[in-house]
């Protein structure tokens, strides 16, 4: 019997060891890893610069608190300033922390409470996050949300126009949505928000939880578009499998959010800053964004070019090491059968095969990856 609440449906393996894009099981069975822990391990395992920032942070100490001020928080809070543009940063533990402390802070800042958010949007756990989420069955169960999120559907201009107002504290989206089904945003999306932030004075809030630290092959998202947000959300590949999450806002909001009024216990520990520090720098290197962006355009090329015969496929889209394979039916078997080939893959959905590699994922890899997926989806019926 376990003693774990069943609050997750686990797959039958025990991992062993990892390195790079690899996981190895209890068994020695190696399996390509396209779930990077769920976009986390954008390094992927155990990379060996990482590794050895986090070691030497171990044997100095390992927590103090936040009433001490510690260089590894400024110099990674410098980082992520210098490449998103925004002034200020708040560290927290997890990607729904730093959802919620941008829920705050926009209401606080603007004095009003009303915050749009999108369908089949995914921003946490927590209630308030809970509540941003625009999907029902993450809801269900919990009784009465938090009040005053509004939910449109993503790209619609006339959901927008008809959801904004001079009580809106601001507008918060993904980029590409993750847990929705690798939707991507629309140019004439982002001008028409543009648009309406200008009118109503709300602010953008931009969740690249999933979608930063050079997943999408830019450092965050929102990059590849002609717009700069007030608050951006990170955690998943910022600390590579150490838990840190983090909020950037513009300097104009540092004066709500001063002492006392938001906090955290764990948020800023150095360990996880180390990892995070560590991440930035390979982040920054010379062409690694650049290599991202091409090796995600060739994963999608050829996904296309192999599985446009295919009965199951609907549809292939992606932006960077992101992919989504929308499939005519339940994707669940079709993730089992690529198990069995030694690839893992995630659900986006009931019918989505979401890729997920390691940003470090060699040309090779991609190849055997692909090979894999479309032996499997050139079958109508996959039996597990």
């Amino acid at each position: 019997m376990s003693h774990l609440f069943p609050t997750y449906g686990r797959w039958n393996i025990e991992p062993a060891a990892g390195k790079g894009s690899y996981l190895i099981d209890q068994t020695g069975k190696e399996y390509l890893d396209f779930t990077s822990g769920i976009g986390v391990l954008n390094f992927g395992h155990c990379h060996p610069d990482i590794t050895e920032s986090v070691k030497k942070q171990l044997d100095k100490f390992w927590h103090t608190s936040n009433l001490f001020s510690l260089p590894v928080q400024e110099e990674t809070a410098s980082a992520i300033a210098e490449l998103s543009g925004l002034e200020r940063v708040f560290f927290s533990n997890s990607g729904a922390e730093a959802n919620e402390a941008a829920i705050k802070l926009a209401r606080k800042a603007t004095g009003k409470s009303k915050i749009i958010t999108c369908y089949q949007s995914f921003h946490g756990r927590t209630f308030a996050t809970m509540a941003a989420t625009g999907q029902e069955k993450v809801r269900t169960g919990y009784g009465q949300m938090l009040e005053t999120f509004k939910y449109i559907e993503f790209n619609s201009i006339q959901d927008l126009e008809d959801a904004a107002d001079n009580e809106t504290a601001a507008i918060m989206l993904e980029i590409v949505q993750g847990e929705g089904g690798i939707h991507i945003i629309k140019p004439e999306f982002i001008k028409k928000l543009e648009e309406i932030r200008s009118k109503t004075g709300a602010l953008l809030i931009i969740d690249e939880v999933q979608t930063g630290i050079g997943r999408t092959g830019k450092s965050f998202a929102f990059q590849h578009f002609d717009i700069k947000p007030d608050i951006i959300t990170l955690a998943k590949g910022l600390g590579n499998g150490i838990p840190v999450g983090a909020m950037a806002g513009r300097e104009e909001l540092a004066e709500f959010f001063g002492p006392g009024s938001h906090g955290s216990t764990f948020g800023g520990n150095p360990i996880s800053l180390a990892s995070a520090k560590a991440v930035l720098s390979e982040l920054t290197k010379e062409g690694f964004t650049r290599s991202v962006e091409e090796k995600g355009k060739l994963l999608i090329a050829r996904l296309q070019d192999e599985l446009q015969e295919s009965p199951v496929v609907k549809e292939i889209r992606g932006l960077g090491l992101m992919v989504g394979i929308e499939l005519k039916e339940d994707a669940a078997p079709y993730l089992k059968a690529l198990q069995k080939q030694g690839l893992l893959t995630l659900p986006a959905g009931p019918n989505i095969v979401r890729l997920l590699p390691p940003l470090t994922v060699t040309e090779i890899e991609l190849n055997k990856a692909i090979e894999h997926i479309a032996q499997t989806l050139a079958k109508k019926k996959q039996v597990v």
